[in-house]
């Protein structure tokens, strides 16, 4: 029997569509990049360990959630930069400072909780607990990370499983996201909001030589973070308090919400500099701000209950303590007594400590950004060693 033509016609359409779709699904999969590496770079956001390892661990209850004891992380389980190497096939980052269980063959974490683009030229206590690992000593320690790991890598044995290939370091992906204590420490210096802004080229220029850097070191893709709303972080609101006339819809503090966004705009365009005066490297720039924003000013829409008070702290409108943290205890009649004690369900709380998110909110920021949908230009996380598709 026949086919009349319309139903030639529908075939022949059915196969070139699926002709072109099958082309188009084969040149995305051959887009797709292999990360045999990540090299992070940033604060407490991503902070795998390294704070940890210098200072004394972050004790119970961080780390409840997932790893159900502490792991370094100033959360109840795991950061955007654990789902991010989860999602491209890697074990968690190994924290650059910790010298005890780590393994750097899939790259290394150099951030540090509190850490700074600008170095802050005081002590840990003394600055209200910003780190003195600044970004710059952060390149210095994986620039010689870098030379070391080749010499020992050479002598074989363990080194051969415990360190990164020569060629890893120009494959691997390279992630910064760092910026918002340089905003918080001119806050705690008592600096106007125009002072805060006044000084946010200086430190984009700094991290701009480090970009330069890392790419004079063989580094070819960056994926770069911008800062979130720092006006909707508990310990902020609660130690540095604004005007109710400057409190927005969502209950965050609207002056320092601006700085973050102009210094957002301005690390935007040090991005497109940075393109121009780096031609052989890929820098995708990822609007964080714009999803935790979101996430705080529409909790319920995305699921969660609690977006500006802290599931685990102790007592005041935001459940946030300067002197009575997370995990904060007192003695009472001789004997230690939990005050600082986390919420019943992290999982619908958007802030775990007043400073930091919980779990739920981290894996809920990352699957917003891995797609691409908030970035530029809108390339997808597993392709992010191109510079557009």
């Amino acid at each position: 029997m026949n086919m009349n033509m319309n139903t030639k016609s529908r075939l022949i359409t059915l196969w070139v569509v699926l002709y072109f779709c099958s082309i188009t699904n084969s040149l995305a999969a051959s887009k797709q990049c292999h990360f045999p590496a990540i090299f992070n770079f940033g604060d407490s956001n991503s902070d795998t360990g390294g704070l940890s390892a210098a200072f004394g661990q972050a004790g119970p209850p961080h780390g409840e959630s997932y790893f159900h004891h502490p792991a370094g992380r100033y959360c109840d389980g795991r950061l955007i930069v654990d789902f991010l190497a989860k999602k491209l096939g890697l074990p968690y980052l190994s924290a650059f400072l910790d010298s005890v269980g780590s393994n750097y063959s899939h790259g290394a974490n150099f951030a540090t909780a509190g850490s700074t683009i600008r170095p802050q030229n005081t002590t840990l206590h003394q600055t209200g607990g910003f780190s003195p690992f600044s970004l710059d000593v952060q390149f210095n320690q994986f620039s010689d990370f870098q030379r070391r790991t080749q010499f020992f890598h050479n002598k074989g044995g363990v080194y051969k499983t415990l360190l990164p290939k020569a060629e890893d370091f120009s494959q691997a992906l390279y992630t910064f996201d760092i910026g918002q204590n340089d905003l918080a420490s001119g806050y705690f210096h008592n600096m106007s909001t125009d002072q805060v802004k006044a000084y946010v080229p200086d430190v984009l220029a700094q991290f701009k030589n480090v970009i330069k850097y890392v790419y004079n070191h063989g580094g070819r893709s960056f994926w770069v973070h911008n800062t979130g709303p720092v006006g909707c972080l508990p310990y902020i609101m609660d130690l540095h308090p604004v005007k109710p006339s400057l409190v927005d819809k969502a209950g965050c503090a609207t002056p320092y919400n601006e700085v973050a966004k102009f210094f957002n705009s301005k690390l935007k365009e040090v991005v497109v500099q940075l393109r121009k005066e780096l031609p052989l490297a890929a820098i995708t720039y990822v609007d964080v701000y714009s999803v935790k924003y979101s996430l705080i000013s529409q909790p319920k829409k995305h699921g969660f209950e609690e977006p500006l008070r802290a599931c685990c702290g102790h007592g005041g409108k935001y459940n946030y303590n300067l002197h009575i943290g997370c995990g904060a205890k007192i003695k009472a009649h001789g004997k230690e007594i939990l005050v600082g004690k986390p919420c019943k369900d992290p999982s619908v709380w958007v802030n775990w400590d007043g400073v930091h998110y919980t779990q739920a909110a981290n894996k809920w920021v990352f699957d917003q950004i891995f797609d691409g949908s908030f970035s530029d230009p809108p390339i997808p996380l597993n392709m992010a060693c191109h510079k557009h598709l």
